[in-house]
């Protein structure tokens, strides 16, 4: 069995905790800043209040990193250095600097990083994707993520204040958007951006990409958004227009998200080198920021 520490016990964290036995892993220690976070876990669980200490006191096969993304980068280096392998949540870091370290010594050491774009695994864009790549391909592609941040973050402000999270809609919900892009379309570069600040952050984007081969890409972020529309809509060549709605099938709020980190917890276990998605969707949150000129708060 392999052993697994979860830093961070956040929103997000249950979606980690809930599958991790029963895809093959042992939860052996768990890591937050906040005390009240530590309670209610079984005896054989180790807590800690800091990573460093955790690092240094627990024996692991893996860490996932689920912290606020201004800390992704100091937990991730140090497991890395460790010889430990690293999942960690989108994006791989807040600035591209710590994001290119992360990756060099992820290769240099060879440790697994993996960087957690979980709609990769969602079961609709799956076979969405399965289709198009039968069907010779996307002519076009738009995904749109909309949502109003405040219903999805519980107690984690730390999404709202733009220095912690590396921007607003394009930094946090961006990479997820760009990845999906990538998975249809390989590399992609921002052609034009419109990005509309709100309370002190970025809420809305629409951002227009495309491929090496000329194929268009627009992406839709939107933190204001009544409800909750994710999706992926594909042009074929032909004229045929196929969509994958994130969230159908999935009824209830944020269900979709059980069987999509089922997806990452799977492929963390099978990682044996370094993801280059992590770096890839934070370039293109960068670029999306300067081609629209404005900057991340």
């Amino acid at each position: 069995m392999r052993r697994v520490a979860v830093v961070g016990l956040g929103a997000i964290s249950a979606y980690y905790l809930a599958p991790i036995e029963s895809r093959g892993w042992v939860l052996s220690a768990v890591c937050d800043v906040r005390p009240e976070k530590l309670r209610g876990f079984p005896p054989q669980v180790r807590c800690f209040q800091d990573h460093r200490e955790l690092l240094e006191s627990v024996e692991l096969d893996g860490v996932i990193v689920t912290a606020p993304n201004d800390a992704h980068a100091a937990v991730c280096r140090d497991a890395l250095r460790r010889g430990v392998a690293v999942c960690v949540e989108k994006p791989i870091a807040v600035s591209l600097a710590d994001a290119r370290e992360l990756v060099e010594i992820s290769a240099r050491q060879n440790v697994p990083l993996l960087t957690s774009f979980h709609r990769r695994y969602n079961d609709n864009v799956r076979r969405l994707h399965a289709e198009v790549t039968a069907r010779g391909g996307a002519a076009a592609i738009r995904v749109r993520y909309l949502e109003r941040i405040e219903e999805h973050i519980g107690g984690d402000t730390w999404y709202l204040d733009p220095t912690r999270c590396g921007g607003g809609c394009v930094a946090d919900n961006g990479p997820n958007a760009f990845d999906l892009v990538r998975l249809f379309l390989g590399a992609v570069e921002p052609t034009h951006a419109v990005v509309k600040h709100e309370r002190g952050t970025d809420r809305q984007a629409v951002v227009e990409l495309e491929s090496p081969s000329g194929v268009p890409a627009v992406v839709e972020l939107d933190w204001s958004h009544p409800g909750e529309t994710k999706d992926v809509e594909v042009l074929l060549a032909d004229g045929t227009r196929l969509r994958a709605d994130m969230l159908s099938g999935h009824p209830g709020f944020k269900n979709s998200l059980w069987h999509e980190y089922r997806g990452v917890l799977d492929a963390f276990a099978t990682t044996t080198g370094t993801d280059p998605g992590g770096l890839a969707a934070l370039e293109l949150v960068n670029e999306t920021y300067r081609v629209a000129g404005t900057e991340p708060v």
